[in-house]
């Protein structure tokens, strides 16, 4: 059964802090995948981590949550949604440092 269009969220987020270096990326891709989420995670120049993250809103929203915190190693200052309603494609993947 799929699910209603009404109950997916998609959203482009930016999270600030000690983020790079700690494995982030990695954890932002497996937490995605036990939450069932779609979409991607990078490194930036600028020492931030960006992320698109779609899927049921929920889980979405738990994904939220969880960067808020990081991984043991991180320190995280901020998480700015950036964008909402992007599309998304399937599965989860780390991409390349912009």
């Amino acid at each position: 059964m799929s699910t209603p269009a009404s109950s997916l969220r998609t959203v482009h987020i930016r999270i600030e802090g000690r983020v790079q270096g700690v494995g982030f990326r990695a954890w932002v891709a497996d937490e995605a995948n036990a939450l069932g989420l779609h979409g991607w995670v990078r490194n930036r120049r600028d020492g931030t981590v960006e992320a698109l993250v779609g899927g049921d809103a929920d889980a979405v929203a738990q994904m939220l949550h969880r960067c808020e915190q990081g991984p043991p190693a991180a320190r995280v200052t901020g998480v700015e949604i950036v964008d909402e309603g992007l599309p998304v494609e399937p599965g989860f993947r780390v991409e390349r440092t912009i």
